[in-house]
């Protein structure tokens, strides 16, 4: 799989731009500032339907224009799907596969299956447990896209139950010890267990599946000094609907006096460790660095012993890393089907990912 183009209008900086783009190494070359995480955040977007620097869409249109538009040509087994995304803060985005409408936005994930590694990755490690979430259904989305779905009535349910345990929590501060009405809540309770005993399941999967390839690359990456093991932590002791009913019960009392929900995937944490210490608190930034890239690379590998290949994203990794992590990543992936590496310094980038060059400038982006 490759992005042979990519254009956007009225996407952040850009007032309108068109990128063809090579299979193998692919090089934006530019100083800080001009757009080129602009490009690959576009991109980033068409895979997952979210940017990996802000949580919502509105900064991603350009200050003054009321939409925005990505289009992004994909080429898998010799055959190109163009994918259209109209960006309409406020209001719901649309989308088109092939030039038709799509039914919801959400139809398109999996068009492009794409990993992207971005300085914003350090959160994964030294972040809070909702990045680490993040990362793990993001991966699970691009393996099977129908999780698309599970997360979105997942997330759509816990609104709705925390919306209830809320008002009845505010009822009750204002009204005395009866509080607001319940009778609803053991409704919500069986749309959560059904929806996230399945999140939780394809998650403890998905972890187990992925420490080998986690393992291996921070090896690699690390030139072998210290082993990085991924344990998932859940709030749930089996990822059963019957399980997650009995957790839900056992926290009731709590969860009225908080008006929250207090159990479910929503309350999980993937805990990174280096041996046997935690990675968040011990790890210097050259180890957090390296752990980040590697749970990265992890994704990367398990979607190619998948059989899927992605195309792989680099936005301003080399400056960060010394010699020898740069030429030890280069061998990595130097067999990619598309790598798109974004950096000021060209120098920075090892002489094998030097492919095709464009040089960007503000609004401009031009081949070299």
């Amino acid at each position: 799989m490759y992005v042979r183009r990519l254009e956007l209008v009225d996407v952040r900086s850009y007032p309108r731009v068109g990128v063809d783009l090579e299979p193998g190494p692919n090089v934006l070359i530019g100083p800080n500032g001009v757009g080129k995480t602009n490009l690959v955040e576009a991109l980033g977007y068409v895979a997952t339907l979210a940017s990996h620097r802000v949580s919502t869409d509105a900064p991603l249109v350009r200050v003054g224009a009321s939409t925005g538009v990505i289009r992004c040509a994909i080429v898998h087994e010799r055959r190109e799907l163009l994918v259209e995304l109209e960006i309409v803060p406020g209001k719901a985005n649309r989308a088109r596969l092939g030039r038709s409408p799509a039914r919801r936005p959400r139809d398109i994930l999996g068009a492009l299956r794409l990993v992207l590694f971005a300085p914003e990755d350090l959160s994964l490690v030294r972040g809070d447990p909702d990045q680490r979430r993040r990362y793990l259904d993001d991966l699970l989305t691009a393996r099977q896209p129908r999780f698309a779905g599970v997360r979105a009535d997942y997330d759509r349910v816990l609104k709705q139950r925390n919306a209830l345990l809320r008002t009845a929590y505010l009822s009750r501060k204002v009204g005395g010890a009866r509080g607001g009405d319940l009778s609803t809540l053991e409704v919500w309770d069986t749309h959560l267990a059904e929806h996230g005993s399945q999140l939780l399941r394809a998650r403890l999967s998905l972890v187990e599946q992925l420490a080998p390839h986690l393992e291996d690359a921070y090896q690699q990456v690390s030139a072998g000094v210290g082993k990085a093991v991924a344990e998932y932590r859940a709030s749930v002791p089996e990822p059963t609907p019957e399980a997650m009913l009995a957790a839900l019960a056992e926290v009731r009392a709590d969860e009225i006096a908080r008006g929250t929900t207090l159990a479910g995937p929503h309350r999980d944490d993937l805990v990174l460790r280096l041996g046997d210490l935690p990675v968040k608190g011990y790890a210097s930034h050259g180890e957090s660095w390296s752990y980040a890239l590697a749970l990265r690379l992890a994704g990367y590998s398990l979607l190619r012993a998948d059989g899927i290949e992605p195309v792989l994203v680099l936005d301003d990794v080399f400056a960060e890393l010394d010699t020898g992590r740069r030429e030890r990543l280069a061998q990595l992936i130097g067999d990619a089907a598309q790598v798109i590496i974004t950096c000021a310094v060209e120098a920075d980038v090892p002489a094998a990912l030097r492919g095709a060059r464009y040089f960007v400038t503000p609004g401009e982006v031009s081949r070299g």
